[in-house]
């Protein structure tokens, strides 16, 4: 069997349209019930991706290998996640390539320390701080999933009391108070490391852009993502009526020694 194909225990994403998406583990003799037909997993296994296959009322399904962005957007969430849209700017703004060692708080469901794990491995650390154990659970399953649990270090400890990483080359926070957090992800990072910062309100913005520059961080910096997806179709292309709006600034910053 190729290593591109289908095996056992491999989760797939399997497509009917823009709209109709499954995020399936592959499994024996299971069948998927669709308003489309079924579809079975013998038809799937061993199969490369990219495959087309037929459900039981001839309709096509499309067999892909799901993107970090797939298992985020279709994971169990015991919180509001990060969009990936904003994820792909902190992960620019912060410089995170592999074998970075970065500190997280909020861990929140996964989503942001899925990727973070994808983008550090193999030879880097995520270091994931979450005082709520129901949510660190939730997070570690969906860590085990993604299959990257071995890049990150689950810690059930509020960020607020400190940071016992030291010379890390990132610190994110996805938390309530981030401003009372600044001092501590100076301490941690290196000279010229990272801070990155995400609140869905501008106040919090404010308390937290007045701390960096009490402490010695330079090139702040906050932004927002807006995104809009557009139909296309001859004769009528145009955006959608719909939009990603707000969902959260993004404040960043550099550790000056």
């Amino acid at each position: 069997m190729s290593p591109m194909s289908v095996k056992v225990g491999d989760y797939i994403l399997l497509i009917y349209d823009k709209n109709r998406r499954w995020l399936l583990k592959a499994e024996e003799g299971k069948i998927h019930h669709t308003h489309k037909g079924a579809v079975n997993f013998n038809d799937i296994i061993g199969k490369p991706y990219g495959t087309t296959v037929m459900s039981s009322t001839n309709h096509k399904f499309y067999v892909v290998k799901p993107t970090p962005m797939d298992l985020i957007l279709k994971m169990q969430r015991a919180t509001q996640i990060i969009y990936p849209k904003d994820i792909g700017l902190i992960l620019l703004n912060t410089g995170i390539v592999p074998g970075s060692r970065v500190v997280e708080a909020g861990t929140g469901s996964g989503a942001l320390t899925i990727i973070l794990a994808n983008y550090v491995r193999p030879g880097g650390k995520v270091y994931s701080y979450e005082n709520r154990e129901e949510f660190q659970n939730i997070a570690r399953k969906n860590l085990e999933k993604a299959g990257v649990i071995e890049y990150v270090e689950l810690k059930n400890k509020d960020i607020l009391e400190g940071i016992e990483e030291e010379q890390v080359d990132a610190v994110i926070l996805d938390i309530a108070t981030p401003w009372l957090a600044v001092k501590a992800a100076y301490e941690a990072l290196r000279g010229g490391g990272n801070f990155a910062s995400y609140s869905p309100t501008i106040d919090q913005v404010q308390k937290t852009v007045k701390e960096l520059e009490r402490e010695k961080f330079a090139d702040l910096r906050t932004l927002e993502c807006l995104v809009r997806y557009i139909n296309v179709e001859e004769g009528k292309t145009r955006p959608e009526t719909r939009m990603i709006g707000h969902t959260g600034y993004m404040t960043f910053a550099r550790k000056i020694i």
